[in-house]
């Protein structure tokens, strides 16, 4: 997978180095010299990864880190902080002002590939979520979300998977208070002791397990759909070069080598879970607005833009599924008086109501949409004509027989609901014929008196009872 790379170093030296080992694995670079021209470069070309130099003069790479991670625009950029520095507490650093990751000079190939590729899959993810994300704040109105910083770490469930005691305790000690609860599992026969893997927000796991194989392990969590997404943390021996590059081309995310530090296993920890639950909240916001984009906010049901394009799909040519489909019609009787008597909220808590009636009195595999005003539509596959007559009069008694209660109001309101009834046949095979048919079923129960429902055959109470 390739990339544009932002190299950012003083020395034209360093810059050149780098700039040619990923040159010569088919990476784009770009480089800068100062922190300035870095966040000028930045907003202007949109890089896909940062290598960034921490010692220059006038503004350092810690500088640099935190105002790209201020800006909204581009703080979904990953940041690698490159130094001569060998000390922890600066690794630590770079990682608490917002970098993604770490190196230290001379930088081995090996290490920086594995980094560099590893994040350039995070940011593809996190911009197709972004994107998606975007796109249904489009169709819904939504607002702007949060960014990844404003993530909280709290509650986060960690499993570690470490066979020898005494490292998983010292682990732990590391993590708990920082971190949150740590479940710690031991590991036989290359099973899992835990049956909901999905609930943790990152793994650890040793590579150096004495009857399991750690890489299995990690294969295993990736090809399972309930942890596809979840981070893995690999704990390696200093050196092990082989193995690295096996368990990045698995996907794991993210290691520490042994002997390992406390503080930059934490910092690394709080990274990868911060990651995890921000391209969580990104799926659960598309889902959101995916969701709002296809339902009315009132009542919950599908909107009309759906109905069509269901039915759309439903009598495409290629659909054998409109056979012996049925649809409803219905329309509440004098909604105008609720509006006008009770005011239009209590009117939006009649429809609402009413919606919950529909829904709670149709099949799963049935779909209710609100048409307009006080108008719904039930479509319901799989339906003969007997049957849609007998679900359509259930609806009706459902709908008159209880008074809907309303707040504001110590009277409950009498609601009565009229229904035009149609299903497919030879003379109705087409989304607008069945939408015509119900129609006149609709107008027909309403002439006859309302709170009837019309179709096929058209009956009053004393004939549907």
């Amino acid at each position: 997978m390739t990339a544009r790379v932002l190299v950012v170093d003083d020395v034209l030296h360093n810059v050149k180095l780098l700039e040619a080992k990923l040159r010569s694995e088919y990476f784009d670079v770009l480089t800068a010299m100062n922190g300035m021209d870095a966040l000028e470069t930045i907003e202007q070309e949109k890089p896909d990864i940062i290598l960034l130099d921490v010692m220059m003069p006038g503004m350092d790479g810690f500088e640099v880190c935190r105002r790209v991670k201020s800006n909204p625009a581009v703080a979904h950029i990953p940041i690698i902080m490159v130094t001569a520095l060998d000390q922890p507490k600066d690794r630590v650093m770079g990682l608490e002002a917002g970098a993604d990751d770490f190196l230290t000079k001379p930088i081995q190939d090996l290490p920086l590939f594995a980094r560099v590729r590893s994040l350039v899959r995070l940011k593809v993810l996190m911009d197709e979520l972004r994107i998606r994300n975007s796109t249904g704040q489009a169709f819904s109105a939504g607002g702007e979300g949060q960014s990844s910083a404003a993530i909280s770490l709290e509650g986060a469930d960690v499993l570690l998977i470490e066979d020898y005691e005494r490292v998983a305790n010292r682990i732990t000690g590391y993590l708990q208070e920082t971190v949150g609860s740590i479940d710690i599992d031991g590991v036989a026969g290359g099973d899992l002791s835990t049956e909901d893997l999905g609930k943790y927000d990152l793994f650890i796991i040793s590579l150096s397990l004495r009857e399991v194989d750690g890489l299995r392990l990690c294969s295993s969590i990736r090809s399972s759909e309930a942890t596809r997404h979840t981070p893995i943390l690999v704990i390696i021996d200093e050196g092990d070069h082989d193995t690295l590059i096996q368990a990045m081309d698995l996907g794991v995310t993210d290691y520490v080598t042994r002997p390992i530090d406390g503080n930059e296993l934490v910092a690394r920890v709080k990274s990868q879970i911060r990651h995890k639950r921000y391209a969580d909240y990104l799926r659960g916001k598309m889902q959101q607005n995916m969701q709002m984009a296809v339902t009315d906010a009132v009542t919950n049901l599908y909107n009309r833009h759906f109905l069509d394009t269901h039915l759309e799909n439903v009598f495409s040519s290629s659909n054998e599924k409109q056979a012996n489909l049925s649809m409803l019609m219905l329309d509440i009787d004098h909604f105008k008086k609720v509006n006008d008597t009770y005011g239009h909220t209590s009117g939006d808590e009649v429809l609402e109501e009413f919606s919950k009636r529909i829904t709670g009195n149709i099949r799963s595999i049935d779909l209710a949409a609100r048409y307009g005003g006080e108008e719904f539509i039930v479509v319901m596959p799989e339906t003969d004509s007997e049957f849609a007559l007998f679900i359509a009069e259930r609806l009706r008694r459902t709908i008159s027989d209880e008074p809907f209660v309303i707040s504001g109001s110590d009277t409950p309101i009498d609601v009565t609901v009229s229904i035009g009834v149609s299903i497919v046949s030879e003379g109705c095979d087409t989304k607008e014929k069945l939408f015509s048919e119900a129609d006149k079923g609709l107008y027909r129960a309403k002439e006859s008196g309302r709170n009837r429902v019309c179709g096929i055959t058209c009956f009053d109470d004393e004939k549907a009872s």
